[in-house]
């Protein structure tokens, strides 16, 4: 069995990935996000199957260039230590890092833009478009901006 990472930022991007949950269990899956209050729960709901990474915004730009980098390292760690075939991610910046290491090391990466822009690219779809094996839309005008994506209408 193939082994699959889902891995998002928390708040909305993470309710979009966990639209997915049907699809967990038809792969050796792993979730990884970051940690958060509002996510202790996963860990009941998903015993040994989730793990995080560091919580920080862009709103705090003193401190989160260094959560960044240092979820840079961790996302390396459990890369290494999970060896996932597939990323699939609904982003946002906790995800870019993952999809460059998977990439690096042969795995595939299915990037789902976010539900939340219609009209507009996101910065990690931006910077994960160019190395995207699947790169999803949600919405069909999107694919304006996109060329090489597949649309495939919501996932809600």
């Amino acid at each position: 069995m193939d082994k699959v990472m889902f891995i998002s930022s928390t708040g909305g991007h993470l309710n979009e990935l966990m639209q997915l949950k049907e699809m967990f269990p038809k792969y050796d899956y792993t979730i990884l996000t970051e940690k958060t209050k509002a996510n202790e729960a996963l860990t009941k709901m998903y015993p040994g199957r989730i793990h995080f990474l560091i919580y920080g915004t862009k709103d705090h730009r003193l401190t989160y260039p260094f959560k960044f980098l240092a979820n840079c390292f961790k996302s390396f760690y459990y890369f290494c230590k999970i060896k996932p075939k597939v990323i699939i991610t609904t982003g946002t910046h906790t995800a870019v890092p993952m999809c460059y290491i998977a990439k690096c090391f042969g795995s595939k990466v299915v990037f789902i833009e976010t539900f939340a822009n219609r009209t507009t690219k996101t910065l990690a779809g931006k910077l994960v478009y160019p190395i995207a094996d699947v790169f999803i839309v949600q919405w069909k005008n999107m694919l304006k901006l996109y060329p090489k994506a597949i649309y495939l209408g919501w996932i809600y």
